[in-house]
């Protein structure tokens, strides 16, 4: 599918590219805009990053190598909003993830030479050293944890969407899930999840759920519009973003909160700068404007850590 054709499509399911969706309301004093970006309007615009200061100190934690030559080779995966996605002219990236990249790069004193990548092949190809670093709302989780380091900026994790006519009302427990068409994003971990936990319905004596993956954010709420599947697992930001811009939709309930970071090859000496780097935009302010820009206000954290354990 050609980008123009996938943007085309993706504006027609989820209300977002061409009548993208967020914040109606004006940017305030402090130029954070709206904390509802999932409110019906324009995408948000509101610019959050072109102030941010270099910091001499994070700057001081890169490799001299790095400071000397001043870029960075970033992969980013192109899905929904309010994380990443294509603006209007189908193109141009935008989103909570591109925004974090790019101010944690401003106050390292870098340019970030981005490239956009699928969710799937980001983490191996930063093990290969094609890129240094990437974005994808990738959770932290501890098989991840066994080849890719991470430094959080944000918590989201997961969670469920359904149409208006399921009978789902709450999944505590996957095994509620048996019997019925469930689709996610390839590669993900809500895939990890799902097919790991497949063999407890066999074991409840019930059928199995159908786990239906799509390379293609877009395909996912489509196959549910079109009844060819019965639930939609998927981030929490993301789920509540997309239902706000759909007819018919609604958000099932958060499963699984996991932390969110950009991702690194195992052993980087990036990790120490991009951490002080996260710290810094929560002390200016830029950290909670990114954050009510995309309407993620709940996905703040306290500090950015490096590769945590996985949250249980």
């Amino acid at each position: 599918m050609s980008r123009s054709r996938h943007t085309a499509l993706f504006a027609l399911i989820t209300v977002a590219a061409l009548t993208l969706t967020a914040c109606a309301e004006p940017a305030g004093p402090a130029g954070g805009g709206s904390d509802r970006a999932s409110s019906k309007g324009k995408t948000p615009t509101t610019d959050v990053v072109s102030k941010v200061r270099k910091d001499e100190a994070a700057a001081k934690l890169l490799p001299a190598g790095v400071r000397e030559a001043g870029t960075l080779r970033i992969a980013s995966s192109v899905g929904a909003p309010p994380g990443a996605f294509y603006g209007e002219d189908g193109s141009t990236v935008a989103g909570a993830d591109i925004d974090f990249a790019d101010a944690a790069a401003r106050v390292l004193g870098l340019e970030l030479k981005r490239e956009v990548a699928s969710f799937e092949a980001i983490l191996p190809a930063l093990g290969s050293g094609k890129y240094d670093l990437g974005t994808g709302n990738f959770g932290v989780t501890d098989v991840r944890r066994r080849t890719i380091d991470f430094v959080t900026y944000i918590n989201d994790g997961q969670g469920f969407a359904v149409r208006e006519d399921s009978g789902l009302k709450k999944v505590t427990d996957l095994t509620q899930l048996c019997g019925l068409d469930v689709a996610t994003g390839a590669g993900t971990t809500f895939e990890v999840t799902l097919q790991e936990n497949l063999p407890r319905c066999a074991e409840a004596g019930k059928k199995p759920y159908n786990v239906k993956t799509y390379a293609d954010q877009a395909a996912v709420w489509i196959s549910l519009q079109q009844n060819r599947s019965d639930v939609v697992m998927s981030t929490i930001n993301g789920l509540r973003y997309a239902v706000s811009q759909q007819e018919g939709l609604r958000f099932l309930n958060e499963f699984k909160r996991l932390d969110v970071g950009f991702a690194f090859k195992k052993g980087t000496p990036l990790a120490p700068a991009f951490q002080a780097a996260v710290n810094r935009l929560k002390e200016d302010g830029t950290y909670d404007r990114i954050l009510k820009k995309w309407g993620t206000s709940e996905s703040a954290i306290e500090t950015s850590e490096i590769s945590p354990p996985e949250l249980k």
